[in-house]
């Protein structure tokens, strides 16, 4: 497993510096660019320039121990979800929408912020709820995208003609918030569709009973609440029933739009939890390893010597380890779905 990651560092780096000629060894696919809107499990920047001035963790080591050694605005000690999806597609060159230069050529943009939801800030703020200030909505994100198509389309055919040679990843936001697609996220769907998106992934949420912040502010004594490896029966149900209800309305799209290809990626069956312990790597305190006054990247809060044997990063995000497996599990059978053909990665798998 690290000579796989190894080797897919090789290619991000090695593309990013402008050899071309390795994404056509690895994965060839009927589309050029890649976009993607999410929340930290696909934050490869974003969320550290929306308030520069925020000390915020992912400014600060331990964040990007793994890889690059430093920290990146990645969530985790290391790569995330989607570095390893635009090696999979063949298409590794992607930034930040924040740090974009408009006179550069990219495979594609990031538009994903961490903790960030489907609904607006104001619907939270009328409910008492807090979010953190520099999360960004998917309503919020997608202006971020419409900004972006008017700075490089000429004309209105030119973004039709892009979408059309795109793939156009949701992430799994509303986890945030579980409002997707029966609230705002359908309306946003069928925009993107409507300017000329034909080929969509949608993920499913994974446990979320089994992340170590839930964990730790729903902790109670009963014995029952927990299932056999430790994680909250009635969260992972609610999640079950939500990942069922997104399913129908994905349906719901198809048969609305049969000629654009919606693809939905199971991400409940991710990483073998009964082999990892649901605690955070970089963390302290509780039976979780978590306290959310004493985040990751805090003074005196540790980090475990070997990351990539836990699931959960900072108690909130997923390791370097856990994110490649989750997007194995998630892009690489929608790959055939795509028309896309994998060289390199499947002789490397």
């Amino acid at each position: 497993m690290k000579l796989i990651i190894t080797i897919c560092f090789f290619l991000l780096m090695t593309v990013a510096a402008g050899d071309a000629t390795l994404s056509e060894k690895t994965t060839k696919c009927p589309f050029r660019y890649l976009y993607h809107f999410g929340d930290g499990v696909t934050d490869i920047g974003n969320s550290i320039r929306v308030m520069p001035w925020f000390d915020m963790p992912a400014k600060k080591y331990p964040y990007g121990k793994t890889y690059p050694g430093w920290p990146t605005g990645r969530w985790s000690d290391g790569l995330v979800d989607f570095d390893y999806t635009a090696i999979d597609f063949g298409l590794p060159f992607i930034v930040p929408y924040l740090s974009m230069d408009r006179y550069t050529r990219y495979d594609g943009v990031i538009f994903s912020v961490a903790r960030s939801p489907v609904l607006d800030h104001s619907f939270f703020k009328s409910k008492g709820v807090v979010i953190p200030p520099y999360a960004v909505s998917l309503g919020g994100q997608m202006n971020w995208f419409r900004k972006y198509l008017q700075s490089i389309c000429l004309k209105p055919k030119d973004c039709v003609e892009r979408l059309e040679n795109s793939l156009i990843l949701m992430g799994d936001i509303e986890g945030n918030d579980i409002g997707y697609l029966l609230t705002q996220g359908k309306t946003i769907l069928e925009e993107l569709i409507r300017l000329g998106a034909t080929r969509i992934i949608i993920p499913g949420n994974g446990p979320v009973g089994c992340v170590p912040y839930i964990l730790t502010a729903l902790q109670t004594n009963d014995p029952t609440a927990y299932d056999d490896i430790g994680c909250l029966k009635t969260v992972n149900n609610f999640i079950v029933w939500k990942n069922d209800n997104l399913q129908d309305a994905i349906e719901n799209l198809k048969r609305e739009f049969p000629k654009i290809t919606i693809y939905y990626g199971d991400m409940y069956e991710g990483p073998d939890r009964n082999n990892m312990a649901l605690k955070s790597c970089c963390g302290i305190g509780g039976k979780y390893n978590y306290n959310s006054k004493r985040v990751c990247g805090d003074k005196g809060v540790p980090v475990c010597p070997n990351p990539d044997r836990h699931i959960y990063w900072d108690g909130i995000h997923f390791t370097q380890q856990a994110y490649y497996t989750m997007e194995h599990l998630l892009v690489q059978p929608a790959l055939g779905s795509f028309n896309c053909t994998s060289k390199l990665l499947s002789a490397v798998m």
